[in-house]
């Protein structure tokens, strides 16, 4: 039986998912935004996982907009705010760690004269709040930053950094990718004064293709694409009805009353595979402190062994791991989370991450770190000769 690690990069959908999608695309199958009743009996699917959205985020309804996933929210947040935000300054903070559909928008805006300040980590992967606090100037208009990493799932320190932000000066925007957070975590954006925040379906257990952006009422942006004017003209297109309604089902079941329990089994999951895989030797656990680490990633370097040959072993065995974010692997270079920590390329070459899901189990836990046991000593005397 195959054993998935790598929910970080994809989860697999829930069977009720997955059959709320099935009957929405075979029934209620009208535009949303046709007057007739197929159209309402569409737009009604909308409204509901808007309305468990906004119970989830403490937010109101119209305060949601469903976009085609992580990478759009992220694009459509920061390209907004800055077409917004423009004329008042050019001046943009980011992380050095952030997704690359945070960073490469960054980079962009500073080929097109914008200044950008990528503020540093620590060790674990952490913002230096106070190197924030000394970039932040009259001419910054946005500030975008992780809620959780998505190589080591070290928690940034959202909250502080929207008190310093809002602090300094309440008309600068500031963004949160809340994609590795939400399902994991409690996600209240109004609680760190976020005026916006990213969120994609299929980190958890939800389709592909589909996710949201709160935007927090009374915040403008410009909007990235023209057209129907559809989702009060900021995200023209006609909406994902299956892939919304799929998305509402999802956050739901996650968030359920079950909630506490889902997070103190990923914990477990996590805190027994550290346990484990420290059995073995020269391993390397890139964590945060206890309280500033997300329950359902673990980064390890094995040192002596390349990640990928590492991933692609396991593999033959039925377990699937990654060797970074999913999103970057077709690009050569080393990670720039783990060089922003500070890690060596030798060590970022032989880092691979384990992530968990709900539906992970205990025994999977034990029969991946006995197949690393038997097969990690055999790589590295390969490596050696």
């Amino acid at each position: 039986m195959d054993i998935y690690f790598d929910n970080a990069a994809t989860t697999r959908p829930f069977p009720e998912v997955m059959e709320k999608m099935t009957e929405v695309a075979l029934n209620d199958y009208g535009n949303p935004s046709s007057k007739h009743i197929k159209g309402v009996e569409a737009e009604n699917h909308i409204k509901k996982t808007r309305e468990i959205l906004s119970g989830i985020l403490k937010c109101k309804d119209k305060e949601i907009f469903f976009t085609s996933g992580a990478t759009e929210s992220n694009n459509m947040a920061i390209y907004g705010a800055v077409k917004a935000k423009q004329r008042r300054g050019k001046h943009i903070i980011t992380s050095s760690v952030e997704h690359a559909s945070v960073r490469e928008p960054f980079l962009k805006l500073q080929e097109e004269g914008f200044e950008v300040t990528f503020l540093p980590v620590d060790a674990s992967g952490r913002v230096d709040v106070e190197s924030l606090k000394s970039s932040l100037r009259d001419d910054t208009i946005l500030v975008s930053v992780m809620y959780v990493n998505n190589e080591t799932g070290a928690i940034e320190p959202v909250e502080e950094i929207g008190e310093i932000v809002k602090g300094y000066n309440e008309d600068i925007l500031y963004h949160v990718d809340g994609v590795q957070a939400f399902g994991k975590m409690e996600v209240v954006p109004k609680r760190f004064k976020a005026d916006l925040l990213s969120a994609s379906a299929h980190k958890f257990h939800g389709p592909k293709g589909v996710g949201f952006l709160y935007i927090k009422e009374g915040v403008r942006i410009i909007p990235l694409l023209e057209g129907g004017g559809q989702q009060n003209k900021l995200r023209s297109g006609t909406e994902n009805v299956p892939g919304i309604a799929g998305l509402g089902v999802a956050a739901d079941m996650v968030y359920d009353g079950d909630f506490e329990e889902r997070i103190a089994k990923l914990n477990e999951l996590r805190g027994h595979f550290i346990s484990r895989v420290s059995e073995i030797d020269d391993i390397v656990i890139n964590e945060a402190d206890g309280e500033f680490q997300a329950p359902h990633v673990v980064s390890i370097t094995v040192n002596g062994v390349k990640s990928e040959v590492l991933l692609h072993a396991l593999e033959e065995k039925g377990i699937y791991i990654s060797s970074g974010s999913a999103c970057s692997s077709n690009k050569p270079g080393l990670s720039f989370a783990l060089t922003a920590m500070g890690v060596s390329k030798d060590a970022a070459d032989s880092t691979v991450r384990f992530s968990f899901s709900y539906e992970s189990e205990i025994a999977e836990v034990d029969a991946c770190v006995d197949a690393m046991k038997e097969l990690i000593p055999v790589l590295r005397q390969f490596v050696r000769k």
